[in-house]
């Protein structure tokens, strides 16, 4: 157990501690989906918060096939090193309790869509802000080698440090990694926000770019696209067959309306995440590193 430098009577007690004593976690959660817990955590050595992330993996016994995935995700974000994607510090298998846990970096504000609902005042220039770090962290992914899809874009795994404006992708937990041909055959996502080829199970990581446009029509109009749809199957027909959810028509801006337009068209004609970073849509928005920045490159 690492020591603490004057443990005060009065501090917060961990509820549990890592393997090595460095990360703690409180019992405040901060997010809970299907398969895990998201803890409030403490990172003894660097002195900064973190995200406990925990799975139960009794939930698993009947499912190694999830298992897998979970472990992948895992592996797969150790290996990535950009700052529009969510950094993970430490994975451990606790048998004891059967969990698997991992440290994750921490986003101050939560996710994009709890964000954007408090914040309903937003310029169009601080929409675009957002959206060209979502853009920087697809391209990172689809640039990996092998390359990376997310498959599972949307509002609520986009995450916000509020008092810096930064956003990260997140929940890389159906992420697909595919070889040369960047073709993947299963159908997984957010009805919402899934590309019309996803349900044909043959895609590419251009699905990410159609669930991108869903984030930005979602960012624009503070409303889940298709929420005129009471049920998937509804949500499906009208995705197959390429009508727009209703959110779309609110969108009164041509310039964005057009750039939303752009990112839902056809596979083919749909564009990449490099080329939508070179859209003169973000013409005015220049970041600090974008000198160092060149779109044809993975971002470090």
């Amino acid at each position: 157990m690492m020591p603490s430098v004057n443990p005060d009577k009065d501090s917060e007690p961990f509820v549990e501690t890592d393997p090595t004593g460095r990360y703690g976690r409180y019992s405040e959660l901060l997010g809970c989906g299907a398969v895990k817990k998201v803890y409030r955590a403490f990172d003894q050595e660097e002195g900064i918060e973190v995200a406990w992330n925990q799975v139960k993996l009794r939930n698993f016994c009947d499912d190694p096939a999830m298992l897998d995935r979970l472990y992948s995700e895992v592996r797969l974000l150790r290996s990535l090193t950009n700052k529009n994607i969510i950094a993970l510090y430490n994975v451990w298998r606790d048998e004891q309790r059967n969990t698997l846990n991992f440290i994750t970096e921490v986003c101050t504000s939560g996710n994009l869509r709890e964000y954007r609902k408090k914040h309903r005042h937003v310029s169009i220039k601080a929409l675009k802000k957002w959206s060209k770090q979502i853009l920087k962290g697809l391209n990172y992914l689809h640039l990996h080698d092998p390359c990376i899809i997310h498959r599972d874009l949307n509002c609520s795994n986009v995450f916000v440090n509020g008092n810096t404006g930064q956003v990260k992708i997140g929940d890389l937990g159906l992420a697909a990694i595919v070889g040369k041909n960047h073709c993947a055959h299963t159908i997984l996502g957010t009805p919402e926000f899934m590309a019309p080829e996803l349900y044909d199970e043959d895609y590419t990581e251009l699905v990410d770019i159609y669930s991108f446009g869903m984030c930005v029509l979602e960012m624009v109009t503070v409303e889940i696209p298709y929420s005129e749809c009471d049920n998937v199957a509804k949500i499906y027909k009208k995705v197959s067959s390429g009508v727009r959810p209703a959110a779309l028509n609110k969108v009164k801006d041509p310039e964005v309306k057009a750039f939303i337009e752009k990112c839902l068209a056809q596979p083919r004609a749909r564009p990449s995440a490099a080329e939508l970073l070179r859209d003169p849509f973000f013409d005015e928005i220049v970041d600090d590193d974008d000198e160092n920045d060149d779109c044809s490159c993975s971002y470090q």
